[in-house]
């Protein structure tokens, strides 16, 4: 059946519904208006009137003050809104919008782990009550019935409480509410110019996939095949095509679906749901870490910024010298990094860099610091597409959708979306433990072709593969499940997870820079990569500039500041310091749900090489005539370039540019590095996920052999980023597929081997 049927060029992407909530609330009335009131506090509602003040729903500026609003804007951009439009947009109130309310819940009921929400409920009716709001608030008042001013400064009494939970809530409710409320705002996109649909719009060619279907039934499907690989993403996706092209049976399963190039780039709204696991969002248990991963047919190869970096020498030298894994210092390695970035058309020669890239380039060089342009998997094209982390529409980034799956297919490979593997199926006769297939659930699409609306209008069954092999890849979060819910034992299982952890920071420049233009990710830093001697330390990175991703990651100090913030975000940009982390955390199921949970909290370590990427790249917009400054740092206000500054001299009287030795920059530095980036309370996010299988020559010491094959078994493989031996240092695409197609490449011969002896 075939699931795209014919792509024509439209004007607009294909809407893609988002699935049915629960009927049931998981809030009672009194906690959603206690809810709603702390998320009105995070972007209240201003007007201006007489004299300043607030209430209990709405914050009052003096006409002198809305006047310097309107001067504080005209100074960063040309047009900047005022009137009727500036008053409208200052006066919304997420609360009564009906889109962020149901964004809201659906971020509730079907994104946020069930103790998380219990916890979230229990505070929520406290502050409800005389007692539980005096505890909580040092008010009896209950918390939606305090003035907003008398909010906002219990908010901020949150943020530095020595109770963890309320440290949390701050970070919670600050966080998910700017970016939940950037996502459904009637006027910022209107104001800010992004566009939410690309203005060249026009979608790409669409592999015709063709997924398999079952009928319903109270048995289960049984299917037989040579090789199962659960997980069509970038680990996954190459396996398939190398076992394909090499003439065995492959069936590649995966729970998520796939969405052709018509129905991309989705809205920040849609793509959370539909292409990223738990929301796009999952925290760490203490909160530190925002963990982005993908959950969509493609994997991460689907919704990454097309950066494609290969394996770094001295991680080579360390896993080969130092973990007894020789094969990454082979020829045989490289070659596998050049075959993978050959089929995607790996290249640097067609790259233009945008606003924000440049700034990084050229900052660097003023600076004397090491930078260079990252190839990027375009396939010889341009690509100078900003919209890829929600899909790319163009089909130019050769992804694992446009390339190796694709290619699997061609030579023959059945392919099943909808289908959630909950076990390896072991045959444990005469003592081994033999992987003999998988088994779990398909669900079926809707009548309308759709993944929306209930199970009751669409099919599920009990699926069980037969397979000579079986290949997890289904990425670092993932397969440690899938082989903790198969009994096995190894008590490495799930440790060793690296996570690249990222603190941002957010330049605003007197040009309108409109930095969801051109390619995301196409130049980096890299002086700072090797501060300790070995191989740990940070790079300096530009960030896709999505809206609420970009926004959500800034330092809050109030709501009025965020949305004044919010409509320069066409004269930003933002870049990130990214640690290669030496000090790993876990993953384990929740105990209720079954779900990955993340146990990391990035060390004191990895913080501390973080921070001094993050001074220069401070340092990196300044010289590149950034007039603010923001960092996501907790307590740290931004750095705003006064007019002299761009004269400043140094102490002497010369007539040489200072430079970065401006004092009032100087001194700002110096508070940066003395508030810290100290976890939770400074904002870390991760795209990255590695090591939770590691490879390793011996069993107390990893969860795969050499060849990937899991320990303690037979014909069970793991070939995914699970199975880094540490953290790869670079985006790990290109290291995760070299490896699977070593791995891939190795299991075909003892396939060949195996059918040779019968």
């Amino acid at each position: 059946m075939s699931i795209t049927g014919s792509i024509q060029p439209v004007l607009t992407p294909l809407p893609t519904p988002l699935p049915d909530l629960p009927a049931e609330d998981p809030f009672t009335a009194e906690q959603w208006t206690t809810l709603m009131a702390i998320v009105d506090t995070v972007i209240p509602s201003v007007q201006r009137g007489a004299k300043a003040g607030s209430t209990v729903s709405q914050q009052t500026i003096t006409d002198a003050e809305y006047h310097q609003v309107v001067k504080d804007l005209s100074k960063t951009r040309a047009g900047a809104p005022a009137g009727n439009a500036l008053d409208e947009y200052l006066g919304e109130k997420p609360s009564e919008n009906a889109r962020f309310r149901l964004l809201y819940k659906r971020y509730l009921v079907a994104f946020t782990r069930e103790d998380a929400r219990k916890n979230l409920a229990f505070i929520l009716s406290a502050l409800n009550t005389r007692v539980g709001s005096l505890i909580l608030t040092g008010h009896p008042t209950p918390f939606h019935q305090q003035p907003l001013h008398i909010r906002q400064a219990i908010l901020e009494g949150w943020r530095g409480s020595r109770l963890a939970p309320l440290n949390g809530l701050h970070k919670q409710m600050t966080v998910g509410a700017k970016n939940l409320w950037i996502k459904t705002s009637p006027t910022f996109y209107q104001l800010s110019g992004y566009p939410s649909v690309p203005l060249d719009y026009k979608p790409g060619p669409a592999f015709e996939y063709k997924f398999l279907q079952f009928t319903a039934g109270t048995e289960p499907e049984v299917i037989d095949t040579d090789v199962v690989i659960v997980g069509s993403g970038c680990g996954g996706a190459v396996c398939a095509k190398n076992l394909a092209e090499a003439g065995h049976r492959v069936l590649v399963v995966d729970k998520a679906h796939y969405f052709p190039p018509s129905a991309l780039p989705m809205t920040e709204e849609a793509g959370i749901v539909h292409l990223f696991e738990d929301g796009g969002g999952i925290y760490s248990d203490d909160g530190s870490v925002a963990v982005t991963a993908g959950s969509t047919w493609g994997g991460g190869g689907t919704i990454n910024w097309a950066a494609a970096l290969q394996t770094q020498g001295y991680v080579r030298k360390e896993w080969a010298q130092d973990r007894g894994l020789t094969f990454f210092e082979t020829a045989e390695f490289q070659t596998c990094l050049d075959r993978v970035c050959h089929r995607m058309g790996v290249s640097a020669d067609h790259i233009r860099h945008n606003h924000g890239n440049d700034v990084l380039l050229n900052g660097a060089r003023k600076l004397g610091y090491a930078a260079k342009t990252v190839p990027q998997n375009s396939g010889g094209h341009e690509h100078y597409c900003g919209e890829c982390m929600l899909g790319c529409s163009k089909a130019q980034k050769q992804g694992t959708v446009v390339t190796w799956l694709p290619d699997a297919a061609r030579a023959g490979a059945k392919l099943v979306e909808g289908f959630k593997v909950a076990r390896v199926i072991f045959d444990q006769a005469g003592g081994s433990k033999k992987a003999i297939g998988v088994e779990g659930t398909w669900t079926s699409r809707n009548s309308r072709g759709g993944v929306d609306g209930p199970l009751s209008e669409r099919t599920v069954r009990k699926v069980i593969v037969k397979a000579k092999k079986v290949i997890i890849s289904c990425g670092t979060l993932w397969s440690p499940i899938v082989l903790m819910n198969s009994g096995l034992k190894n008590r490495q299982i799930g440790r060793n997870l690296y996570l690249h952890p990222v603190n941002t920071l957010a330049a605003v420049f007197k040009k309108d820079v409109r930095p969801w233009e051109g390619a995301i990710l196409t130049s980096v830093c890299s002086s700072f990569e090797d501060l300790d001697g070995h191989g740990h330390g940070a790079k300096i990175e530009a960030l896709v500039m999505i809206p609420s991703i970009a926004l959500g990651l800034s330092n809050f100090a109030s709501g009025l500041d965020f949305k004044k913030l919010a409509l320069k975000f066409r004269n930003m940009n933002c870049l990130f310091s990214i640690a290669r982390d030496r000090d790993p955390g876990r993953v384990y199921p929740d105990p209720i749900t079954g779900v990955p949970r993340i146990e990391y909290t990035p060390s004191a370590f990895d913080a501390a090489n973080i921070m001094e990427g993050f001074v220069a790249l401070a340092k990196i917009c300044y010289v590149e005539g950034a007039t603010e400054i923001h960092t996501g740092l907790p307590g740290v206000p931004p750095f705003i370039r006064e007019p002299e500054d761009a004269s400043a001299t140094p102490a002497g009287g010369d007539d040489l540019d200072a430079g970065v030795t401006d004092p009032r920059f100087v001194a700002w530095l110096k508070e940066v590095q003395r508030a810290g980036n100290k976890p939770p309370g400074a904002i870390y996010a991760s795209a990255h996920q590695m090591g939770t299988n590691r490879m390793s020559t011996r069993e107390k010491d990893g969860v795969v052999d050499p060849k990937g094959r899991v320990w303690g078994t037979e014909n069970l493989y793991v070939s995914d980023a699970s199975i880094f031996p540490s953290a790869s240092g670079v985006n790990p695409m290109i290291t995760n597929m070299a490896i699977s197609d070593w791995i891939s490449r190795g299991i075909s011969k003892e396939l060949s081997r195996e059918g040779a002896r019968l």
